[in-house]
């Protein structure tokens, strides 16, 4: 039966009245199972009473976090976990470490945190005496759990490999999963449909977060990876550790390294076809005031030598993809002087001789911080008339001003356009009414971006470049998955996915919350589809670790250029 106030009133008065011996009978007479305190719900049945449980510490974790964690040998319920945190009271001086049996009286709570999702059955200790029991064994998993409750403060070992989907250096966290990688919903299943709400259900069942049991912000290493931390999509065996439930979600505790596999980096890809055109957004190429001044920048490097290495970075991807021409994204919108972000990025394609040109739109495209590009290789390609631009609606103050320019690929060859597109993002800010979350999966600003795909496709039908070409490529960043409104709205009006007609399986070109997905597109009118000859993603990005970036480690070549995954397409005209 649950233990009351009254019956814990009568403890400590038997405590305080009697001699060793009863007050140590009275105490055992009051300890109850820890599954008991625990119940069969997301919360404690005893919440907000005393209680009085005994078992073996499993994690000593008072510096991390504040407290430890205590498991017993069970109640024989298994609906019910075996085990709890304790918080112990600031007058205790009891000295702990894992392995230790102890008899804990206290205050049980639901402990919210930082009042994000679920909360952690705690005991809040004003007594802990050490007793003598037999560690329990941990439990194996082979799989995830229907429900990770019934393990809350449990320590388990995970007999099954992990796939580990990316790394936050802040908290020295990994997102894991079993079974698998994970996908952004809305990358394979149509948002608001009971198939999206299928795949959310099976990624929450599959996730789990890996924690080096500290609340530690900006650690210098993670204690669980001894070799640092990984590319995504390697995978860890011999998980251990302890399941804890805080700041939103389930996670593991680990008390011992990872066995590691890693990833290995893919090579820059070749495709068919004698005309190659990339795709890539540059995560903000920022550089100051052209000169070696004006840092920080608004956004992108902080310092010349952070903007250097960007630089490098960015200049080894695009020279490994060997485009003919290539729309870039998140360039700085500093005009086209030789100061310019732009400008001066050929300059550093052409350090060693290079035949790289930039189209010149004498302003903008647009007035946000941020703009399009286009860059071609002279010695390939050779612009056809005037570039064009639409501005107007949705274009300027949110999605970014498109640009487009007609080619040609030697002096007798036919005519095909390349447009650069950037739609606005998925973040909240002022947004309301349609433009706010719907709740379907696909973020804010769904229907500006929509609307956007609208305007561009009626934009692209009457010709803006007036050359009368039927091969037109609409690339970019439009900042929807493959199954979105604004993307179906644009396939749906003819436009052809070229990863659907190259026939990739499962392609993505950004990382984000561990899910895979594709924000960046590829998309041809019927006549260029038919000149499709290969597509593909360069993995140079999405899956490193920030840590490989120009404003982390600074490791050499193309690694960790940008946060999204650069495109290569080619075609036979």
């Amino acid at each position: 039966m649950p233990v009351s106030r009254f019956h814990v009133s009568v403890v400590l008065g038997l405590l305080c009245a009697c001699g060793a011996a009863s007050t140590h009978a009275a105490v055992k007479r009051s300890v109850i199972p820890i599954g008991r305190a625990q119940g069969r719900g997301d919360r404690s049945p005893l919440e907000g009473q005393q209680a009085i449980v005994q078992g073996v510490v499993t994690g000593q974790f008072i510096e991390g976090l504040g407290g430890f964690f205590l498991q017993d040998g069970g109640d024989g319920d298994a609906g019910t976990s075996d085990a709890l945190f304790v918080i112990p009271a600031r007058t205790l001086k009891t000295r702990l470490r894992a392995g230790d049996a102890v008899r804990v009286q206290g205050r049980v709570f639901e402990d919210a945190g930082d009042g994000k999702a679920g909360t952690l059955t705690t005991l809040q200790a004003d007594r802990i005496d050490k007793v003598a029991l037999p560690a329990p064994l941990p439990t194996v998993l082979t799989g995830p759990p229907e429900r990770w409750e019934i393990f809350e403060g449990m320590r388990v070992v995970i007999d099954a490999p992990l796939s580990l989907n990316g790394s936050d250096t802040r908290y020295a966290e990994t997102s894991a999963s079993f079974g698998g990688r994970l996908w952004t919903p809305s990358e394979i299943a149509v948002p608001g449909s009971d198939r999206l709400r299928e795949v959310e259900t099976f990624n929450a069942r599959r996730r789990l977060l890996l924690d080096d049991a500290s609340n530690r912000r900006d650690p210098p290493a993670f204690s669980y990876l001894p070799a640092g931390v990984p590319r995504s999509g390697s995978s860890a065996s011999g998980a251990q550790g302890i399941v804890d439930q805080r700041h939103g979600s389930y996670r593991l505790q680990l008390t011992a390294p990872l066995e590691l596999k890693p990833a290995t980096r893919p090579a820059a890809p070749k495709v068919a076809g004698k005309l190659r055109v990339a795709v890539f957004n540059m995560e903000n190429l920022f550089n100051g005031d052209g000169r070696g001044g004006g840092f920080p920048n608004l956004r992108g490097a902080r310092t010349p030598a952070q903007l250097k290495a960007q630089t490098d970075k960015l200049v080894a991807t695009l020279k490994a993809l060997n485009a003919d021409v290539a729309a870039l994204m998140e360039l700085e919108n500093d005009g086209y002087g030789p100061q310019s972000s732009l400008a001066q990025f050929v300059d550093a394609l052409n350090a060693d001789g290079g035949d790289w040109r930039f189209i010149d739109a004498r302003q903008g495209p647009g007035s946000d911080e941020i703009r399009v590009g286009l860059v071609y290789r002279a010695g390939r390609v050779m612009p056809v008339g005037q570039p064009a631009v639409l501005e107007g609606g949705p274009f300027g103050a949110r999605s970014r001003v498109p640009l487009a320019q007609a080619f040609r690929r030697g002096k007798g060859g036919p005519v095909f356009v390349v447009v650069a597109n950037h739609f606005k993002s998925k973040g909240c800010s002022e947004a309301t009414g349609a433009d706010a979350d719907q709740r379907d999966g696909q973020g804010c600003w769904n229907a500006l971006r929509v609307d956007s795909a609208r305007r561009l496709d009626a934009w692209l039908k009457t010709d803006p470049t007036g050359q009368r070409s039927d091969k037109t490529l609409v690339v970019g960043d439009y900042n929807a998955y493959a199954m979105e409104d604004p993307v179906r709205t644009l396939r749906e009006r003819g436009w052809k996915d070229a990863f659907a007609v190259a026939k990739v399986a499962q392609p993505y070109s950004y990382l984000y919350g561990g899910m895979l997905g594709r924000l960046d597109h590829a998309l041809l009118s019927p006549a260029l589809a038919r000149r499709l000859r290969g597509a593909a993603e360069w993995h140079s990005n999405a899956d490193e670790p920030e840590s490989e970036g120009y404003a982390g480690s600074d490791g050499a070549g193309p690694w960790r250029s940008s946060d999204h995954d650069p495109m290569l397409l080619g075609f036979d005209l």
